[in-house]
């Protein structure tokens, strides 16, 4: 499997999601780098922020990533401002707990509307520029919530599941066009996603940790990404055993094997992944 990795001779860097959390951390972490950066995300004040802070290195391209055309204005702005586009990290998410009670469909629209329509709607902009050129790099950035069930995330596990399966098909097609195609699958990131959780979470990073891992792994070229390991390669090995054991191991751990009645997901619009 050929490692692809992201250069900066190659184009900008385009990052969903940039308003907070993982997404404005990537920012920093690749202007640091000598990256030209456009983030996009709905909030255009935070946004503006984070170009002020650069010091005008940052190109801000609002969009509502749930809006392909909203997308595609955001990515010709850009391309405009900036030349060819060289890099994707597609990060932008939102955390919708469901009470798998009282399953809402519309909280299944509007997580998969996100994450991963989302990255599907950056990934249309910028695939037919890089593989006419033969050159570029695509992150998307999923989760270890992806690998197994887990209480209150039947629509964000599934979305995310989804994004796994997305990379590993794009890697299998994409390998052969120059461009580079890689996954990243965290754990437990300190953001406003995580205030819903109503279970246990271990080994809780920060989004700049996060950050670097995601913009070292683009630029080393390799496929998956997982962090924190000590947590996820454990998830790994547990979600591989028969489902009969980990389906009751996972309740087990997570509090929801108890005699009394399990938190209720709350419903707030928590946020970027």
């Amino acid at each position: 499997m050929p490692r692809i990795p992201a250069r900066k001779e190659n184009g900008f860097a385009w990052v969903t999601g940039a308003s907070s959390g993982i997404g404005a951390a990537v920012v920093r972490r690749l202007v640091a780098r000598g990256w030209r950066v456009a983030a996009t995300a709905r909030r255009a004040d935070a946004l503006a922020a984070l170009a002020a802070e650069s010091g005008g290195k940052v190109h801000v391209a609002a969009a509502d990533v749930a809006d392909a055309a909203a997308m595609r204005a955001a990515y010709d702005g850009a391309v405009a401002a900036l030349g060819p586009i060289g890099l994707v990290i597609a990060n932008a998410g939102i955390y919708l707990p469901v009470d798998g009670r009282r399953p809402d469909p519309d909280l299944y629209r509007r997580t998969f509307d996100v994450n991963l329509m989302g990255v599907v709607h950056a990934l249309a902009c910028a695939l037919p520029d890089m593989t006419a050129r033969g050159a570029g790099h695509v992150h998307v950035v999923s989760s270890a919530t992806g690998f197994g069930g887990m209480p209150t995330s039947s629509a964000y596990g599934a979305s995310k599941a989804a994004l796994v399966n997305m990379a590993e098909c794009l890697k299998i097609e994409l390998d052969r066009t120059g461009v580079g195609v890689s996954l990243s699958t965290p754990g437990f990131v300190e953001t406003p996603a995580q205030d819903d959780n109503a279970f246990p979470k271990p080994f809780m990073i920060s989004p700049e940790t996060a950050a670097a891992r995601i913009v070292a792994a683009v630029e080393r070229g390799g496929f998956e990404t997982t962090f924190p390991r000590r947590f996820t390669w454990i998830l790994k090995a547990l979600y591989a055993l028969p489902k009969p054991v980990y389906l009751p191991l996972v309740r087990r751990q997570t509090g929801w094997a108890g005699p009394g009645e399990p938190p209720p997901p709350t419903r707030s619009a928590a946020a970027k992944a």
